[in-house]
């Protein structure tokens, strides 16, 4: 029993606890400068693609294990064409190159949906063919030639340049005196909240960086504790942002035990009371801190809210609607969900309808982020969106996966990217670690296969042995 408790909560929190463990990891290797406020704002906004080409992929990969491969060209195409239209009208018509950008991913799913569940095509060669195809069109849109984006309401709307923040008031971060005195108190002994010795403490550090008396890390070390300082003296918080991230605790907590309630009123079997307790506080402290550190840059992205509607929406399509529940029947077992009345090929049509219409979007929130599209954009996005759903726990068998796994494995991804870039690892090592990562994750997923059919095999003899022993 306690073996089987063990497993579950591996199975269950494994990429959480990797999570964790890579944050502090990489905390340490870059003297804390993965949690600088404006690096948490990059993760957002540059990682934006993954999470909402991860949550298109996981409807591909529950039906059995399919991928789609062609995502990054659709990025591209459906890029390319919004970039096009938005250089050739009014700025005030830019609606009509975000609607074509969706109509071309709706497109692009139905091709995919038709051929492979209605002809029957293997999607690995169905979305190889579009991959090649649709890079090879994106190419001829754009004439082999960049193209830039200025409309600043589009920019402004889907997240691309500086302004692309929830407006607010500011205030002083009254913990930003407390957190500089702690890094005075590790550097110089002495605690203090005073801007005049942080500003001395800043001082005789820098001296000592520009006569060279430090070198390596303990240079490296120098440079960072200047910068946070520097920052700490003048950060300032937004309110809008402290607020909203509040109220999402809060709401949060409130959520989790009248849903614990309600569930226990109609039988449910729930988990243990403190346990629920430990884990809603986490959480709740995470979605604090993480506004907070939001609020110490610019406040909200618009990016992140795109994200988040997105995440939203389809964790309540894959969990309280029809088409959720017949994707996990698909991938569970194919045939029994088809000899149930379900029409399989229809799951599998819309899963890659669907797939189209979120390459569209990440095609929208790409140019928004990088002011503008050139044919080499999306190269590799649908190894990222696959391995966020793979390490987030999706079965390469399918029928197991959810939206919150593809947030923990897109944010590990994230993460992973920004740490290796922030130490200035060289990219073919970036892609090597990567590669690991993904390698480990599907590793994990096997193992825990093994042992559920290991499991099933065991009490199904036991059951045997027992109705033998009956009829003796």
């Amino acid at each position: 029993m306690g073996g089987n408790k063990i497993t579950n909560f591996l199975r269950k929190y494994m990429m959480l606890i990797a999570t964790v463990v890579v944050v502090f990891a990489f905390y340490s290797i870059t003297f804390g400068k993965t949690l600088y406020p404006m690096n948490i704002d990059s993760l957002i906004s540059q990682n934006a693609y993954v999470f909402v080409l991860g949550t298109g992929m996981l409807l591909c990969i529950l039906t059995g294990g399919n991928i789609d491969l062609s995502v990054g060209s659709v990025v591209c195409l459906a890029g390319g064409l919004g970039a096009m239209i938005l250089k050739s009208i009014p700025d005030h018509l830019w609606p009509i190159a975000f609607i074509a950008m969706i109509a071309m991913g709706l497109l692009v799913g139905l091709w995919h949906g038709y051929w492979i569940a209605y002809r029957d095509v293997p999607p690995f060669i169905a979305t190889l063919v579009g991959m090649l195809a649709f890079r090879g069109l994106a190419n001829i849109i754009m004439q082999g030639k960049s193209v830039d984006v200025d409309n600043r309401a589009f920019l402004n709307i889907f997240g691309g340049g500086n302004s692309c923040y929830i407006p607010g008031p500011t205030i002083v971060d009254k913990l930003a005196p407390y957190k500089a005195g702690l890094i005075n108190y590790r550097e110089m002994g002495t605690f203090s909240t005073d801007p005049e010795v942080i500003k001395r403490t800043i001082a005789a550090f820098q001296q000592n960086i520009d006569d060279g008396v430090w070198e390596g890390r303990k240079l490296e070390s120098a440079k960072a504790t200047v910068t946070e300082l520097s920052m700490l003296l003048k950060q300032q918080c937004n309110v809008v942002c402290l607020i909203v991230f509040a109220l999402l605790a809060v709401g949060l907590v409130i959520f989790t035990f009248v849903n614990r309630k309600r569930l226990i009123a109609k039988g449910y079997k729930v988990d243990a009371l403190s346990s629920v307790v430990i884990k809603t506080v986490l959480i709740a402290i995470v979605i604090i801190w993480f506004g907070y550190k939001l609020s110490c840059y610019q406040g909200i992205p618009t990016a992140l809210i795109w994200i988040a509607l997105v995440l939203g929406l389809f964790a309540y399509i894959t969990t309280k609607t029809t088409l959720g529940r017949n994707l996990y029947a698909v991938g569970g077992n194919a045939k029994a969900t088809r000899l149930s009345g379900i029409d399989t090929k229809k799951v599998m049509f819309s899963a890659y309808t669907l797939m189209g219409v979120l390459s569209g979007f990440a095609g929208v929130l790409n140019i928004a982020r990088l002011q503008g599209s050139t044919p080499t954009y999306g190269v590799g996005y649908e190894m990222d969106a696959i391995a966020a759903c793979f390490i987030g726990g999706a079965s390469a068998y399918g029928g197991t996966g959810s939206i919150g796994g593809v947030i923990i494995g897109a944010a590990l991804m994230g993460i992973i990217n920004q740490g290796m870039s922030i130490a200035d690892t060289p990219v073919n090592y970036q892609k090597v670690v990567k590669g690991i990562v993904l390698i480990a994750a599907v590793l994990f997923d096997v193992i825990m296969q093994m042992r559920r059919k290991g499991a099933k095999k065991k009490a199904s003899n036991v059951a045997a042995s027992e109705k033998g022993g009956a009829k003796a």
